[in-house]
C-alpha cells in the first residue's frame, strides 16, 4: 500500500499524530569512487579546498536534519544523533550515517540524505582535480523503531 497517495491518487504526506513516539535508528551508506592521486590527496591533506573528510561530515549532519526541506513529504525530525563515518576502500570513500530520533516516523531518509551529500561534498572539493568520480551504492543498511520493526539489508526481512 503507498502511504503517500489518498483513495483519488493524489500526493499526500502521512498523518503521524496517532502513532507512538518511539526510539528509531536508521543507517546508510554510499560510495564514491576516484583516481588513486585523488584519494592520496584527501588522506594526505593535500586539497587546496581544505579538509575534505571533516567538510563533508559537517555537510552531511547538517542535510540530514534538513532532509524535510528537500523531500516534499518528509516529516520535519527533532534528529537527536547522527554518526557519520568514512572508510578507504581501495580508490574509494565509503560514507555510513547513523541517525537516531525519538519519534513517530523514521529517519531513512535522513540517513540515505547525510550520506547522499557527504558524497556530493567530496565530489565538490575534489572536482578540480578529478572529475572522473562517481558517486552509487547508496542504500538503507539497516532501520529499527515503529510499527515496521527493524529491517537489515540483505536479511529475510529485506525486499
Amino acid at each position: 500500500m503507498l502511504t503517500h497517495i489518498d483513495q483519488q491518487g493524489n500526493v499526500k504526506m502521512v498523518d503521524v499524530t496517532d502513532k507512538a513516539v518511539t526510539d528509531r535508528a536508521a543507517t546508510a551508506s554510499g560510495k564514491i569512487s576516484m583516481q588513486p592521486e585523488t584519494l592520496r590527496l584527501i588522506t594526505g591533506g593535500q586539497v587546496p579546498k581544505g579538509n575534505v573528510l571533516e567538510t563533508a561530515r559537517i555537510a552531511g549532519a547538517m542535510a540530514a536534519k534538513r532532509a524535510s526541506d528537500l523531500i516534499p513529504m518528509c516529516h520535519p525530525l527533532g534528529i537527536t544523533g547522527i554518526d557519520l563515518r568514512f572508510e578507504i576502500e581501495n580508490a574509494s570513500i565509503v560514507a555510513t550515517a547513523m541517525v537516531r530520533v525519538p519519534g513517530r516516523t523514521g529517519v531513512e531518509m535522513e540517513a540515505l540524505t547525510a550520506v547522499s551529500v557527504a558524497l556530493l561534498t567530496i565530489y565538490d572539493m575534489c572536482k578540480a582535480v578529478d572529475r572522473s568520480m562517481v558517486i552509487g551504492e547508496i542504500c538503507l543498511l539497516h532501520k529499527s523503531g515503529g510499527q515496521s520493526g527493524t529491517y537489515v539489508r540483505g536479511g529475510s526481512n529485506s525486499q
